[in-house]
């Protein structure tokens, strides 16, 4: 061990003694430059002979002259001419002799006196050799940069895979927490690296690609880690955007590159994460087939459809855009096996939550079952920020330990963003905000679509000048048609308050105007949930794969089909409006008394929050029946 410390410390002087020098050559090589061209070039001048020099000397022509010697002994004579310009001559007399006929003829003269000594010389020769130094170090950095060898020119054509070999700290599926059917879809995959004789004695080919789908955040790169970690293979890891450079040819020579690597550390796995930055559709970019992207994507193909498959060279993929990937790269022979890597569920995110907390100190109140239910939707790495969060509350607090009270403060945080104290509303923005808030919470727990209210706020948040966290009871995956109505209903339940109560409406309903308008848009012409247009879905979002997202859309119906859609998406919004003005109506004293609470202590949750919900009269089922009847 004193080994490897005193090793690490000589690299670290090293690397700075480098540094170091590199900063120093480039300052001469700078200073020099700025010297070159801060000073005045000569003046133009004009060679001529000495006897024509003492010519002009004895007509009377120079206005001063200035004698320039060596060492004592005068080589050149430069005289200004009188009428303009400079004269200048050769000269090995004595300088005794010049001066005298200067005098005789009261020219001014100067004499300029240089002798050859060391520094001279040094200063001189060593500006060169610094520039040549640069220059020599320039082009080793060049040469031997990005892994190239020293018999290259250059190494922009090298892979910048990075190489994670058995020295490297391994990660198992020990440490990925959740994803059972994900580990078990790449045990096969496993099982081959380790025994590939057990697969080639049947004939069976393990698949040559694994590509991992799946929203940001869900884990596809740890889980990648994972399967090298448990075969114990040999882990190039590298980014689909790390390929295609500004010069062209580069992108292709990196993938040939790659894989010559791969092949020398067979049995290994290839991770390209990313990968729609390099296999998007052929043929639709500006430039068409000479685009260097795609002749990245190109040799890829031919890569991954040449090697052997008994080589032992797995490519593992992760994209969260796979509707754009080239068919080409996602054909059986190429990327084999889809692995869906998707949100975790309840059991799972508790998993992830364990295995976050762990090195935590957390209170012995806190139930990891509990925050796993209300956090529905959050992706693996929400939880582990939702953790990291909770622990940086407590710190700043000086709290000795993680309590149930940081955790949901960490939940907001996450979810709306953060506390803004330095926002002073006013008293009257503040009753609209408590209003507000309170008839989203009132309408939703009236008119149940799925999800419970579990915190109401007047604090601001993020962009909200209040907040109201309302989380889904379970995992959903299906959603009818009476919980879309009801949650319109919902998203209205503010400006239905503010009107009743209040007595006009605000600008604070705009984010609930647009949602419930586009889920009424959705239910319309994407869900078939519209009597009068029936079970059809009209229009087709198109996607120009360079230029963006959504940007087109498909119109598959007429301008009077378009009025109609327009017309029963009014609809829905006015009715679902209503409802949630007449639920607002039937308890408004309720919804005073929540109010008037939330004014009072800013925020309302827990059992103190749960005691005002449950004095709201829920509809019943025949009264539901009958109001969703006239909302659709």
């Amino acid at each position: 061990m004193p080994n490897n410390n005193s090793n690490k410390r000589n690299n670290t002087k090293a690397l700075f003694a480098r540094q170091i020098v590199t900063w120093l050559l480039m300052l001469v090589v700078l200073f020099l430059i700025f010297q070159f061209f801060s000073t005045e070039g000569p003046q133009p001048t004009q060679e001529v002979m000495y006897s024509e020099f003492i010519n002009q000397i004895n007509n009377d022509n120079l206005s001063s002259v200035i004698i320039k010697t060596q060492n004592g002994i005068p080589y050149q004579i430069v005289g200004d001419l009188k009428n303009g310009g400079t004269i200048q001559a050769n000269t090995t007399d004595n300088v005794e002799d010049i001066k005298n006929i200067l005098i005789q003829k009261q020219v001014s003269f100067d004499i300029a006196t240089s002798n050859t000594t060391f520094w001279s010389i040094f200063w001189n020769i060593v500006p060169w050799i610094l520039i040549l130094g640069f220059w020599w170090f320039l082009m080793q950095r060049m040469v031997s940069g990005a892994g190239g060898g020293a018999n290259q020119a250059f190494s922009f054509g090298k892979s910048q895979a990075k190489l994670f070999t058995n020295n490297k700290p391994k990660i198992t599926f020990k440490d990925v927490a959740g994803a059972d059917e994900v580990k078990e879809e790449v045990k096969e995959i496993i099982e081959f690296l380790k025994n590939p004789r057990k697969f080639s004695r049947f004939g069976a080919k393990i698949p040559k690609g694994v590509l991992l789908v799946g929203p940001p955040g869900c884990g596809k790169t740890l889980i990648a880690k994972a399967i090298a970690g448990e075969a114990d293979v040999p882990f190039f890891s590298v980014s689909g955007s790390e390929f295609v450079e500004m010069f062209v040819g580069v992108g292709a020579s990196r993938v040939r590159d790659l894989f010559n690597q791969a092949k020398a550390n067979a049995p290994c796995i290839v991770f390209i994460d990313e990968i729609d930055a390099v296999g998007r559709y052929r043929g639709a970019g500006i430039g068409g087939g000479h685009d260097e992207r795609e002749q990245t994507l190109n040799q890829l193909l031919v890569e991954m459809d040449g090697f052997d498959p008994h080589t032992g060279v797995i490519i593992v993929a992760a994209t969260n855009r796979p509707d754009i990937l080239d068919p080409a790269l996602l054909r059986p022979g190429r990327f084999d096996r889809r692995i869906i890597v998707g949100l975790p569920d309840t059991k799972e995110r508790e998993e992830i939550l364990k295995l976050h907390a762990k090195g935590k100190p957390l209170s012995e109140e806190v139930r990891l079952d509990l925050i796993a239910q209300q956090t529905a939707g959050f992706t693996g790495a929400d939880l582990e920020n939702l953790l990291n969060e909770a622990a940086l509350i407590s710190v700043r607090r000086e709290a000795e330990k993680i309590t149930q009270k940081e955790i949901e403060e960490a939940i907001d945080k996450v979810i709306a963003g953060p506390e803004k104290k330095s926002l002073v509303l006013s008293p009257e923005e503040k009753r609209v905000v408590a209003f507000h808030e309170t008839g989203h919470a009132v309408v939703s727990t009236a008119l149940p679509s799925g999800d419970v209210v579990h915190r109401i706020s007047v604090v601001s948040r993020g962009m909200a000048l209040g907040y109201n966290v309302q989380l889904p009871e379970k995992d959903k995956y299906l959603q009818r048609k009476s919980e879309l109505l009801n949650k319109i209903s919902s998203l209205l339940g503010g400006r239905a308050a503010e009107e009743i109560i209040i007595g006009e409406v605000s600008t604070g309903a705009a984010n609930d105007l647009e949602r419930a308008t586009d889920i009424a848009r959705k239910m319309v012409r994407a869900y078939g949930m519209s009597e009068k247009l029936g079970p059809l879905t009209f229009g087709k979002e198109t996607e120009l794969i360079f230029l963006g997202k959504e940007l087109g859309e498909e119109r598959n119906y007429s301008e009077k089909t378009a009025d109609v859609i327009d017309s029963e998406v009014r609809k829905i919004v006015e009715n679902c409006y209503e409802r949630a003005k007449k639920v607002i109506e039937n308890q408004i004293h309720i919804v005073k008394d929540i109010a008037s609470a939330l004014l009072e202590k800013e925020t309302l949750q827990g059992e103190e929050l749960r005691s005002f919900l449950a004095l709201i009269k829920v509809e019943n089922e025949e009264e539901s029946k009958k109001n969703l009847q006239t909302a659709s």
